[in-house]
């Protein structure tokens, strides 16, 4: 099918599919011609929709396309199966960030204390971001990508979940 054909049945625009044939994440058919509408197999579909959940779960497009790339083991994607594990880890991190961020959030729009300042729960969870906020700034510098501190149970950012507010507030 050729890439306009591409283009409609996969909703990714032709410009993206050029890029990802220039990035080596799906090839056109042999035989199109310089000039010619790039054809490709129907299995540019499958590969398609592969890009699309490894980008939704956070992979780069360099970690897909080495999950792209055919074994010696024969044809198929070469799945490595501790790439997902350890981005399944991280996402279930960002989740529990997450969590703990939204409790935080419900907690201070039904706070009784008259001032977000006077409320202890709501002061902790302004200095773990704070905390988290300079973590990235500094991680920043060493890496390209900034890391984000790991919350090992939601409770220590949210204690309100599990204990009433002191009443002197």
């Amino acid at each position: 099918m050729d890439i306009a054909e591409v283009a409609r049945r996969s909703g990714v625009a032709a410009s993206a599919l050029r890029y990802y044939e220039r990035r080596g994440l799906i090839r056109s058919l042999a035989g199109s011609e310089e000039g010619a509408r790039r054809r490709f197999a129907a299995t540019v579909l499958d590969q398609l929709a592969l890009i699309a959940l490894g980008q939704a779960a956070g992979f780069s497009l360099d970690e897909i396309g080495a999950m792209l790339t055919h074994g010696a083991s024969g044809p198929g994607p070469k799945i490595d199966r501790g790439l997902l594990t350890a981005k399944a880890d991280e996402l279930d991190r960002t989740i529990r960030q997450l969590r703990a961020m939204s409790a935080g959030l419900r907690h201070a729009a039904a706070c009784p204390a008259p001032s977000h300042a006077q409320c202890p729960s709501f002061q902790k969870l302004l200095k773990a971001a704070a905390g988290r906020a300079l973590e990235r700034q500094q991680t920043s510098r060493a890496r390209s990508r900034p890391a984000r501190a790991p919350i090992k149970n939601a409770a220590d950012l949210a204690p309100w979940d599990a204990r009433p507010h002191p009443k002197r507030h």
